[in-house]
């Protein structure tokens, strides 16, 4: 029996999840699928310049997974760049990591200002409607996909709970 997969821990995921080379029709182009973990180990070393051991480390994988991760992330992105293919960010096998501490919230959300929504006493639930402020488009909220992480079909503004 084959040893199960283990979950690799993500700091990022990115707004923009598509990429594709100008000027060329969406039915004429081959897709790469690059992994949100694959993404995650060339962001944490390339990008942030962290030591390997360190991100292994910080994404709960070990030293040669995560130099297998690297190798592969890099060559599909090298192959889509070199062959003019879309390159496409999804699955893989993790789990977001809960940010810890004191970061750019100012603490709200741990103790101060109240556990709800926009600092409010409980959280909204499930069942709200994502709105759009700008040409009021509206759209059921997914549960586990906040609203403020979505953009307007219509006009491409950040939408917001109602």
């Amino acid at each position: 029996m084959v040893r199960p997969r283990k979950v690799r821990r993500i700091f990022f995921q990115p707004d923009v999840t598509y990429f594709k080379p100008a000027g060329i029709p969406m039915v004429n182009l081959k897709e790469t699928v690059l992994s949100f973990d694959e993404l995650e180990a060339i962001r944490l070393i390339d990008s942030k310049g962290m030591e390997q051991n360190n991100v292994a480390k910080k994404m709960k994988i070990s030293q040669s997974t995560l130099s297998r991760l690297l190798r592969i992330g890099r060559k599909k992105l090298a192959d889509a760049i070199t062959t003019g293919q879309a390159i496409k960010i999804q699955g893989g096998n993790f789990k977001m990591a809960v940010p810890r501490g004191r970061g750019l919230g100012m603490g709200r959300g741990r103790g101060f200002g109240g556990g709800g929504r926009m600092g409010g006493p409980v959280a909204a639930g499930p069942g709200g409607v994502c709105k759009c402020p700008k040409c009021g488009y509206e759209e059921p909220q997914i549960r586990g996909h906040p609203c403020m992480n979505k953009k307007c079909p219509k006009c491409q503004t950040q939408m917001t709970r109602k």
